[in-house]
């Protein structure tokens, strides 16, 4: 007989990506946000600024029939790592996630580079975000600026407790791209181990923003999960997606749908449409 903690802690899993988004193999589209307070990009244009930019995106994002989005602090590069992301970048982040989750009815994520942890999960709080993506729930490595880091499960999902949030899901990466793993973490160790920390879905990407994992990495990932949904977390474009989400479980698509296909530039609704039409076609 299976013991009433663990029976609770396996309800809290999410098993199934249309529980949450309400269709089989969801498009989640990436808000990335301008410089905040405190980043180098930052040029004192103020919150009103950046407000109206991430709404836009977010409005042509639902518009092009996308299935849910994600808030990210994309443009607070070179990125600070784990405990050392400043207070002004968590608080502005809160700031928009939340007016976003107002001005758009989509189950509403967060991702907070790098590896935000009990910070992220502030964010989520705050906003009334569904999930937050975990940039390194597990394991331990080196992000591109430098940063060492290691996981955030033991804190993350004891503050989640402690804070009544266990219904936001925590969506993880492996192989998480911008970083190296610690030698002898391997992508089916680091799945295992992720699983193993409570992770209700994973994420796999491409070696940096905007490159595409190898398709066969995505097929082994998907071999290596057992029950736990796949997502493919960069590279993603109309021309390859269908290939993808023939082996994949859903997409997070951000760079190929700005306009010109420029990841700094406004998301493109036509490009939304065009890239969500060819998801859909692979089932």
């Amino acid at each position: 007989m299976t013991p009433p903690w663990k029976a609770r802690l396996d309800a809290l899993k999410l098993r199934d990506l249309g529980d949450l988004f309400g269709t089989k193999k969801p498009v989640l589209g990436m808000v990335h946000c301008w410089p905040l307070p405190g980043a180098p990009g930052y040029s004192g244009y103020g919150m009103d600024v950046i407000l109206e930019n991430a709404i836009r995106d977010a409005r042509a994002l639902a518009e092009g029939g996308v299935d849910g989005i994600i808030v990210e602090n994309m443009w607070d590069i070179p990125f600070r790592a784990g405990s050392h992301i400043a207070p002004e970048s968590i608080a502005a982040h809160a700031v928009v996630a939340r007016a976003v989750g107002q001005a758009v009815p989509l189950p509403l994520g967060i991702n907070l580079v790098h590896n935000g942890g009990v910070a992220l999960l502030g964010i989520a709080i705050a906003a009334g975000a569904k999930f937050v993506r975990v940039c390194m729930l597990a394991g331990a490595g080196v992000w591109e600026a430098g940063s060492w880091d290691e996981g955030c499960a033991a804190e993350l999902l004891r503050r989640r407790k402690e804070l009544g949030a266990e219904h936001i899901k925590l969506f993880a990466d492996v192989d998480k791209k911008h970083s190296v793993r610690f030698p002898g973490i391997d992508l089916a160790t680091h799945i295992e181990w992720t699983r193993f920390s409570g992770a209700d879905a994973l994420i796999v990407s491409g070696k940096m923003t905007g490159d595409a994992p190898d398709l066969a990495k995505v097929r082994e990932a998907k071999a290596l999960a057992g029950d736990s949904p796949v997502l493919i977390g960069s590279g993603a474009t109309e021309e390859n997606v269908t290939a993808f989400l023939g082996a994949a479980d859903g997409v997070i698509v951000g760079s190929s749908i700005k306009e010109n296909g420029r990841i700094e530039e406004p998301v493109d609704v036509e490009r939304v449409r065009r890239f969500v039409r060819a998801a859909r076609a692979a089932g």
